[in-house]
């Protein structure tokens, strides 16, 4: 039994730790603290979560818990993460994982020198859905690809939203258009080179929206994240290549209804997915790491290569990076 203590009350936190571990036997959150401790405990008590403590310190050491979960303003994650190997649990931390490279190299060292886990909440990798994506992609069943698109936008309408404040670590790319990054990334297999970059700030340094071009070889990559309120949602990828083309609709949430179309000159294809939630298949992946070694493809080593992405990115668009 592996057993979580939460840092915070984040509205992300059922979805992503509670509910799955719910469907999890061996997996049991124990512990939660907030800033306001009255919130905490209407949270604990909505959740059925035994312990509630005065600080995130005393979650940290308590020898109940085993793992960490860090829902935290991006911002505070370097510190906390941190604190947290340092006390010998495994980190679940989600993305991005760091404010930027810097941070996510010294955290990925503290991890490594400890021998725990330290993972980046990037639940879409662990789907099958995803797997296929690779799978294809991989396959030569496109020819030689040329081109890659990568979307996500999601309109955020309220302006106290934390991803709207730079101190908090705030800006699109760091919470949406960090996807895209991501799938692209893995998709390959490969770093891409930030070509340009070009933003739109809403609150003082706060991009609100940032499309880039990018290169990985001799395919074209192109990436766009977007939270202004008057965008659509949107989670798509498109993979060009001399012999077909790959659609996959709703690469982030397959459990709410996702495809592969393939589009090839002698026939199309539909491929539809299970609805087993994305972070089910995280914890899975998880559990594995803490009880087994299995490796993890977000792990503290990719989020340094995904944050030294995320900061040219910044760079390219004439922004600063967060956390200065």
């Amino acid at each position: 039994m592996i057993r979580f203590g939460t840092l915070g009350a984040a509205k992300i936190t059922p979805a992503a730790l509670i509910y799955p571990c719910m469907n999890e036997f061996n997996a049991q959150i124990v512990s939660v603290a907030a800033r306001d401790r009255a919130r905490a405990e209407q949270f604990a008590k909505a959740h059925h979560i035994p312990r509630v403590f005065d600080s995130y310190s005393a979650v940290i050491e308590d020898e109940n818990a085993d793992a960490v979960y860090v829902p935290l303003p991006i911002t505070a994650h370097h510190e906390w993460c941190i604190k947290a190997l340092a006390a010998g649990k495994h980190v679940l931390c989600e993305k991005s994982m760091a404010a930027n490279a810097d941070q996510a190299i010294e955290m990925n060292a503290v991890a490594v020198g400890s021998g725990l886990v330290l993972m980046d909440a990037f639940h879409y990798r662990y789907h099958p859905l995803f797997g296929r994506v690779r799978e294809i992609y991989q396959s030569g069943l496109l020819g030689q690809i040329r081109t890659i698109d990568a979307v996500f936008h999601v309109p955020v309408t309220d302006k106290n939203d934390i991803r709207m404040n730079y101190e908090t670590g705030g800006g699109v790319t760091m919470d949406i258009g960090c996807y895209p990054i991501s799938w692209v990334r893995h998709l390959t297999d490969k770093e891409p080179k930030v070509l340009s970059a070009v933003a739109e700030v809403g609150p003082p340094e706060v991009d609100v929206m940032l499309n880039t071009e990018m290169t990985i070889g001799d395919v074209r990559v192109t990436t766009s994240g977007d939270m202004r309120s008057s965008v659509k949602f949107r989670a798509t990828l498109t993979v060009v290549g001399d012999q077909g083309e790959m659609r996959v609709h709703n690469v982030i949430a397959p459990q709410f209804g996702s495809q592969i179309e393939l589009i090839q000159s002698d026939a199309n294809t539909v491929e539809t997915f299970d609805r087993r939630p994305t972070y089910a298949y995280q914890l899975d992946a998880f559990l594995d790491a803490v009880e087994h070694g299995s490796a993890l493809a977000t792990d503290g080593s990719d989020a340094v290569k995904q944050m030294q992405v995320i900061d040219a990115c910044y760079a390219a668009a004439g922004l600063r990076k967060r956390g200065e």
